[in-house]
């Protein structure tokens, strides 16, 4: 387990790390990023766990917005070849970085699969365990690598990843996340700067967050027989506790997880944050949690304390921030 692994993308590639002869410069929200001249052909940075050496991609491809999020970020638009994005996500017009996803191509408006990554020629590809990465669709690292592609995932995904699980808090995974593609892309100072500005931004929520009793919160994502609710593995966790509230899940060591509406009303929630993605827009589900003999009569219902958080600032990404901002300013004013 402690041996680093060589994928054959490693092997049959290394001709890219010649590339690294000449700084590049690249684009990424007007900023750019100079990479190291003097970088080595490879570099070795955790993958979950399990250490992998990865040299410099030149046609990556991410899967949600979180993923083409973090490396729009980080001023990678060059390395980008494309995206793919489930129907869940909101409008990429809607994303701070809207101009990035314009100059690479939306290879799918459907699930990650192994032939979209192959038919791309694709060198690298982004996703997280369970989602974008999956044993069930086909489509691993370990299968990636023998076909000589590089992949890297989420680390606020790699807790349950199979042989080489790895564990952090949702805000720092994100940090982790960057941290470990700046060294990949060898953006590291990019990554530094990118970091810092976020742990300013939750710095300066936690300052302001209300004090005494943190506030009981239910995030609904969806279900009507049983509710899909965020444990503590994901940015919603981090997003309720930096703000000055309390998951009412916090202690499900899980991502996105099923409940019982009985445990929602035993938890009494005096706000219910709604996820807002897909064909089932916030209001229809605020709609039903109005009317439904399970959830009517919870305090958050009856006053009315919904607060609605956009997909991509629910998942592992920089916009994580944004969801954290809007949600304390929120909060301070319910409790003000």
């Amino acid at each position: 387990m402690s041996m680093t692994r060589s994928p054959r993308s490693v092997r049959q590639r290394a001709v890219l790390g010649s590339a690294l002869a000449a700084a590049l410069l690249l684009s990424g929200c007007g900023a750019e990023v100079e990479t190291d001249a003097k970088a080595p052909e490879t570099v070795t940075v955790n993958r979950c766990g399990e250490p992998v050496e990865y040299t410099v991609p030149k046609r990556a491809v991410a899967y949600e917005g979180g993923s083409a999020d973090k490396l729009f970020s980080l001023g990678l638009v060059d390395h980008v070849h494309g995206y793919v994005m489930p129907p869940a996500n909101p409008p990429v017009t809607e994303s701070p970085w809207a101009s990035d996803y314009a100059k690479v191509k939306m290879l799918s408006d459907d699930l990650l699969n192994k032939e979209i990554v192959v038919e791309a020629k694709s060198d690298f590809v982004l996703a997280g365990w369970k989602s974008g990465f999956k044993d069930e669709r086909g489509i691993t690292p370990e299968i990636l690598d023998k076909l000589g592609i590089q992949s890297f995932m989420h680390s606020e995904s790699c807790f349950n990843y199979p042989n080489y699980p790895e564990k952090h808090t949702p805000f720092e995974a994100l940090y982790t996340d960057l941290e470990r593609l700046g060294k990949i892309f060898r953006v590291e100072k990019k990554a530094e700067e990118v970091i810092g500005g976020l742990k300013k931004r939750v710095e300066a929520v936690k300052a302001k967050a209300p004090k005494g009793d943190p506030v009981p919160v239910f995030l609904y994502d969806s279900g009507t027989d049983q509710p899909f609710t965020a444990g503590n593995q994901v940015p919603p966790d981090d997003i309720i506790k930096t703000a000055g509230g309390r998951n009412v899940f916090d202690g499900l060591d899980q991502r996105w997880t099923q409940v019982n509406w009985e445990a929602v009303a035993k938890s009494e929630p005096e706000v219910i944050m709604i996820l807002d993605y897909g064909d089932l827009p916030a209001e229809k589900k605020i709609d039903f949690l109005k009317n439904s003999p399970h959830t009517k009569g919870l305090p958050a219902v009856k006053k009315n304390n919904f607060f609605i958080l956009d997909y991509n600032e629910g998942i592992s990404g920089p916009r994580n921030m944004d969801g954290l901002e809007k949600f304390a300013k929120y909060l301070g004013e319910l409790k003000s």
